[in-house]
């Protein structure tokens, strides 16, 4: 998808829909976290499941993981908000991006206000360290009273080419028939991720421009190297994308620190993350999810046009309670539907103009292309409004830049509808791409103009051409 530049999907998602993805996804992930705060059974692959199995289940909750995982939440929101804290001149040089440019401030008041913010950036680490240290804690004198990480497989997976059978039961199914079970899966699914991916790339850009193909070769490069060392498949993690965010992350080199810290974390520090307790993991990633869910965008969106308000609402709701590939799709599909309309529903304003001989005509200006979504309702307007006014007509076509050939032919159509029942049709400013699109039918009676002037002369020579008719038949029908 990457070599053949598909990177034009990004166009597909609106601003909307990125924001009811991203705010039902971490809905979603802040409902998968619930488990581990109740210390309960859980799980599902929509929101809709898992809030079942966690009522099913609210019976066995168990109050030391509770307690912990809603101190851990505000352990993190309160870091967040230290973070924030400024000691010095107040102004514009407060906030947590000028940090660099308070030369005004002291070296002690830099050092207090570094101090503040590294302690608030840091706070995932604080919090998953020091919740470590108590789980070791409670652990000496036997189990603690919270569920814990336990044991964790050390090392790296085996280095190999990736097995082309695999066995489920007492079954082997070979490469063929996992491609005939998955069946258009097998392009559907990936096609999804990408999307998903490129999503995720739109809702942590902070307004910054998204190289949607460099995204899809990233992806693409990444899934084939992680497959020789038995890895899942590769996507943009939200979750971690959000704990990374309001972490303070500002380049992708994250990714090569990250990668580095995991790959010594599973040499030598998988005995040390056994008395994680897994309430804190789980208050980690609710409190940094959290912030995801868009509120905000709604009264805005309402203000500037309510329709939009329709695609984003119908992403929320169908990622909660369908499976969050499937809700994502629908989105988009929406929003398409909605292109679609618009394109086949083109605006025309109509204007009854008089020459400066005093001759009547009635203008008509489409406000986008003809193409075949709305060239039939163009075409019906213009004879509708043109039999009504009984004069001649005239298309202004400034604002067409584009046509097909379905356009082309029903403009052939049109110019011999006018031309049997002797109503003069022009067409002004049109494009030399798109006239040589519709004389591509050699349309008769198709009349071209580009200035006032040579509007003036067709006029009157349609008007006499018209009165010279009328007399000729007037003459015929007497000396019958």
């Amino acid at each position: 998808m990457g070599v053949f530049g598909l990177g034009i999907m990004i166009d597909f998602i609106s601003g909307p829909v990125a924001s009811g993805f991203t705010s039902a996804v971490a809905i979603i992930i802040t409902s998968s976290q619930m488990k581990d705060i109740l210390g309960i059974k859980g799980g599902g692959a929509t929101f809709v499941k898992m809030w079942a199995n966690i009522f099913a289940n609210i019976h066995d909750t168990k109050l030391p993981d509770l307690l912990f995982g809603m101190c851990c939440i505000v352990a993190s929101l309160t870091l967040r908000e230290i973070a924030k804290i400024r000691v010095g001149r107040k102004g514009d040089d407060s906030d947590s991006d000028s940090l660099q440019s308070s030369s005004h401030l002291t070296c002690t008041q830099r050092a207090i206000n570094h101090g503040f913010w590294l302690i608030g950036t840091s706070r995932n680490f604080v919090i998953v360290v020091v919740s470590g240290l108590i789980g070791y804690y409670m652990s000496q004198d036997g189990p603690p009273p919270f569920q814990i990480v336990g044991s964790l497989p050390p090392g790296l997976p085996k280095v190999g080419f990736p097995s082309l059978h695999v066995e489920k039961g007492n079954v082997t199914y070979g490469f063929f028939d996992m491609v005939e079970i998955m069946g258009s899966g097998i392009f559907v699914t990936p096609l999804i991720a990408v999307v998903e991916n490129i999503a995720v790339c739109k809702a942590f850009s902070n307004g910054k421009s998204v190289d949607a193909t460099q995204e899809i070769l990233a992806v693409g490069v990444c899934n084939l190297a992680s497959c020789f060392f038995q890895a899942y498949p590769i996507s943009g993690s939200i979750s971690r994308s959000a704990v990374q965010s309001v972490s303070g992350v500002r380049t992708p080199m994250v990714g090569s620190y990250t990668a580095l810290i995991v790959i010594c974390s599973l040499l030598w520090l998988t005995p040390y993350f056994y008395f994680i307790p897994k309430a804190s993991l789980a208050a980690v990633i609710i409190a940094a999810v959290i912030f995801m869910v868009e509120v905000r965008v709604v009264k805005p969106i309402y203000r500037s046009k309510k329709s939009d308000l329709i695609p984003g609402l119908v992403t929320f709701i169908a990622c909660l309670v369908l499976p969050m590939e499937v809700g994502f799709v629908v989105g988009v599909g929406i929003n398409l539907m909605f292109i679609l309309y618009h394109a086949a529903r083109p605006k025309i304003s109509m204007e009854i103009h008089s020459n400066r001989v005093g001759i009547e005509y009635l203008l008509l200006t489409p406000d986008r292309c003809l193409i075949f979504p709305s060239v039939d309702y163009v075409s019906n307007l213009v004879n509708k409004h043109s039999i009504k006014q009984a004069i001649p007509v005239v298309i202004d076509c400034s604002h067409i830049y584009g046509a097909d050939f379905t356009a082309a032919k029903v403009i052939e159509v049109l110019c011999q509808n006018f031309s049997k029942r002797g109503q003069p049709l022009f067409f002004y400013n049109l494009k030399p791409s798109v006239v040589a699109v519709f004389q591509g039918v050699q349309p008769k009676d198709f009349v071209v103009y580009y200035d006032s002037r040579e509007l003036d002369h067709l006029l009157r020579s349609k008007i006499t051409n018209s009165f010279s008719c009328e007399l000729n038949k007037a003459d015929k029908d007497s000396k019958m």
